[in-house]
């Protein structure tokens, strides 16, 4: 059995409890780890396209109010 299939079977044997507990872990260390991705992206310039995109929108009267 690989690891994966462990964690699987372990995940899938847990309580309501403990499975909602282990739920809102990973979700918080998902989250934890997009910030990262998207913090490192930022910092590369990698997103530097979606400002200027934003700027040309604004300047052709493209933009709405949300």
């Amino acid at each position: 059995m690989t690891r994966l299939e462990e964690i699987v079977t372990a995940v899938s044997n847990l309580p309501e409890k403990e499975y909602s507990q282990f739920r809102q872990w990973f979700l918080e260390r998902d989250w934890e780890r997009w910030d990262r991705q998207i913090d490192a992206d930022s910092a590369s310039g990698r997103l530097d396209f979606l400002a200027r995109e934003a700027r040309e929108a604004k300047k052709d009267g493209k933009l709405r109010n949300l």
